[in-house]
This record gives C-alpha cells, sequence and structure tokens, in this order.
C-alpha cells in the first residue's frame, strides 16, 4: 500500500508540512520522526497542508492527535499548536468523530507563507514491520485515553497489535 508524501517548509517560528496521498500506518513512523525532530529544534507552530492528502487512517490521526496533545496538554487549541488545513470533509469527519478536532485549529484557503521559508527535506527511516505495529498500537491507545468511545472502536485492535508486537519481539 502507497503512503503518503511528506514535504516541509520551515520558518522562523513554525512549519510548514504538506501531505500528499494517503495518510496512513505506512507512513506514520516517518511523520512522527518528522513531527518530534521539529519540535526538538524548537518549532512550537505546526501547519498541516492536507489539500493534497486523499486519506487519512486512525494510527496517522493518532500519531497526530498524540503530538497535539503534547504540544497543549491542557487538551485546547494555544498559539503553540497545530493547524489543519484544506481537510477534506471526510478527514473532518474522521476529527470530529474520534473527538480529536478539538486539538486543532481547521483552516482552509490559500496558505501565506513567508518569503524566508526553506525547503527541508524529511529523511525516511524506513520503518520496520516491529515500528509500525508499535506507532500503529501507540496511536491507538492515544485514541482511545482520548476519547472513551474511542475504547470500543479501537480495544480489539489494540489486542491484535500488541499480541503482533510481542510475537515479532520475540522472533528478534
Amino acid at each position: 500500500m502507497s503512503s503518503a508524501n511528506l514535504s516541509v517548509l520551515v520558518g522562523k517560528n513554525f512549519a510548514c508540512i504538506k501531505i500528499a496521498g494517503r495518510a496512513n500506518f505506512a507512513s506514520s513512523p516517518d511523520f512522527k520522526t518528522l513531527l518530534n525532530e521539529l519540535a526538538q529544534k524548537g518549532f512550537g507552530h505546526f501547519i498541516i497542508d492536507l489539500s493534497e492528502c486523499v486519506l487519512m487512517d486512525s494510527t496517522f490521526l493518532g500519531v497526530l492527535a498524540g503530538f497535539g496533545m503534547r504540544l497543549n496538554p491542557k487538551g485546547a487549541p494555544a498559539v503553540r499548536g497545530i493547524e489543519l488545513h484544506n481537510a477534506t470533509a471526510r478527514v473532518r469527519d474522521l476529527l470530529e468523530n474520534l473527538g480529536a478536532v478539538h486539538l486543532f485549529k481547521l483552516t482552509s484557503g490559500l496558505i501565506q507563507l513567508p518569503a524566508d521559508m526553506k525547503t527541508c527535506t524529511p529523511e525516511s527511516i524506513n520503518p520496520s514491520h516491529e515500528q509500525i505495529a508499535r506507532t500503529s498500537l501507540e496511536a491507538h491507545e492515544t485514541l482511545m485515553a482520548m476519547n472513551p468511545e474511542n475504547v470500543a472502536r479501537f480495544k480489539d485492535v489494540t489486542q491484535f497489535l500488541a499480541e503482533d508486537l510481542k510475537s515479532i519481539e520475540k522472533s528478534s
């Protein structure tokens, strides 16, 4: 299954990440690594351009929600945060249905970026099956912790992922 292409522009105080294609479990480890690296470099405001994102699965959303919760531990959008730009109706529905919409500022239209933005090419970590399983498990645990209604939706998925991860770890 193909996954999303991530492209990044960085400015003085913020980063703009464009997601093109399928934002799914396969691209989630790279996305998580990218977000963590940018945060470690001091970026506190993120614009996520979803204008070319054709699909977002629960793993990718769980990674995004976990990062949003980390930026704003009290759960309310703040100056430091994530702006989701040009999200499709399908992605907006997913955010609402899973109880994550409050973590983000939803915007649309043209993005007005300063002229001094620099291109940053994210490197793929070429995630292993174990990294994908671990990221997927953590993402679904995040979604369940964030919204109690998600427990019923994802308890079987998390159980499967936990067993899969144990199996992988035993065979390594």
